[in-house]
């Protein structure tokens, strides 16, 4: 089983609707590792890492109908593995 990490950048109204709260349950859930941070032009910043299916299955799930607020787009992009444990939200 393959290990995979990926940066997503998350568009739309995700700040203040409870948005990072609900990416960590979804990572928790998947049993991934990562983080969740507002940053400063109103975009959520999404980092998972783990068993690639998994990784790939939360994030359809970040605009997907039991997301909070307004998604309006994911740019995901792959990044180098860095055995992340622990979920954080910033």
């Amino acid at each position: 089983m393959s290990t995979l990490r990926v940066v997503a950048l998350i568009d739309g109204q995700v700040q203040g609707v409870g948005y990072r709260w609900f990416v960590r349950q979804v990572a928790t859930d998947r049993r991934l590792s990562g983080s969740a941070t507002n940053l400063p032009d109103g975009r959520v910043e999404v980092v998972l890492e783990g068993p690639a299916d998994d990784v790939r299955a939360a994030l359809a799930e970040l605009s997907g109908p039991r997301a909070p607020g307004a998604v309006s787009d994911v740019h995901p992009r792959d990044d180098v593995v860095q055995g992340m444990s622990g979920f954080t939200v910033g």
